[in-house]
């Protein structure tokens, strides 16, 4: 199949472009946010072509998979072609509802004739997606291999643009528990971080690439989430998956995606402290938690699976 999606969160996409079909990604002059074209520091495969927004018209289209509200409007501007009318189309909602939590509604909750793909089940649970048919295709990854050594007596977290996202990314439980045991954190924008904690200011590791980040958080003894609200955050399953024992805030999809063999998951941030505090000082019980975290990540998170669910949820809206 030939499939129109455009490059908007990077890890998700280069998951997704692992699969067997082509991929057009909508690409501009000054690469904005509308047309971001390939990676630039992931690896993606061939079948993942950029294509000038202003060819899109020119281009045979299978499927649409779409994930912000306006690329509904880009497709039919760039293409001529309405979702869901004259081309079959696939909405991926990655972000749990920004307004009230459990009655927000979708909007294509009053549509039937596009499929809304939930990236986990917290987020089909929150929505209210009305009439318009629902599934649900967790996330996967590639496995970047085993790399835990937990050499380093801190702990490990990545949060973009903490201070903007404030209690949402769970920054202050970050900083409140920098203030009872080392911390490092990674991610875009954490620089920001030093104005309000300034002895953290050394261990702030600013949007490092996969390729570098993978082993830096590797090094750490134990991975935390702080996160109040999202739909679940890969940087946690790239942690488990790399052989990082956990830390999480019992909220979003994290009960979920960690069993008790592979860290802590609460809602009170005292307990995850008093886990890593134990953990730094027992660093076998962080390794055989970190090795439980990465079997649990591996059987539920893998690529195959992902591409599997994918193609049977493209293949059944193109029939």
């Amino acid at each position: 199949m030939r499939v129109l999606v455009w490059h908007v969160h990077g890890s998700w996409m280069t998951s997704f472009v692992q699969g067997a079909d082509e991929y057009l990604v909508p690409m501009d002059g000054p690469r904005s946010p509308d047309g971001l074209g390939r990676a630039r520091t992931w690896d993606w495969p061939v079948a993942a072509r950029e294509v000038p927004w202003e060819n899109l018209r020119d281009e045979p289209v299978d499927v649409v998979v779409l994930q912000r509200p306006r690329d509904l409007d880009l497709v039919e501007r760039w293409t001529g072609l309405r979702p869901g009318v004259d081309v079959p189309a696939v909405y991926v909602e990655h972000n749990a509802p920004s307004g009230p939590a459990a009655t927000t509604r979708h909007l294509l909750a009053d549509r039937s004739d596009l499929v809304v793909a939930h990236v986990s089940d917290f987020n089909a649970l929150m929505w209210d997606c009305g009439r318009a048919p629902t599934t649900v295709i967790d996330h996967g990854i590639p496995d970047p291999g085993y790399a835990y050594t937990g050499d380093r007596a801190r702990i490990a977290a990545v949060v973009n643009e903490p201070v903007r996202r404030w209690r949402v990314a769970g920054t202050d439980v970050l900083l409140a528990a920098a203030e009872r045991i080392p911390v490092e954190v990674y991610g875009m924008g954490v620089g920001g971080l030093a104005a309000h904690a300034p002895d953290l200011a050394p261990h702030l590791h600013e949007d490092l690439p996969q390729h570098r980040l993978h082993p830096q958080l590797a090094g750490a003894r134990a991975y935390l989430h702080p996160y109040r609200w999202t739909s679940l955050g890969l940087s946690l399953i790239e942690a488990m998956t790399l052989g990082m024992p956990v830390l999480a805030v019992a909220s979003t999809a994290a009960p979920q995606a960690v069993p008790p063999a592979a860290g802590v998951v609460s809602p009170r941030p005292d307990v995850l402290v008093e886990a890593a505090r134990r953990w730094l000082h027992d660093p076998e019980e962080a390794r055989d938690r970190g090795q439980a975290a990465r079997e649990h990540a591996l059987r539920h998170y893998g690529l195959s699976r992902f591409l599997s669910d994918w193609q049977s949820l493209l293949k059944e809206v193109t029939r």
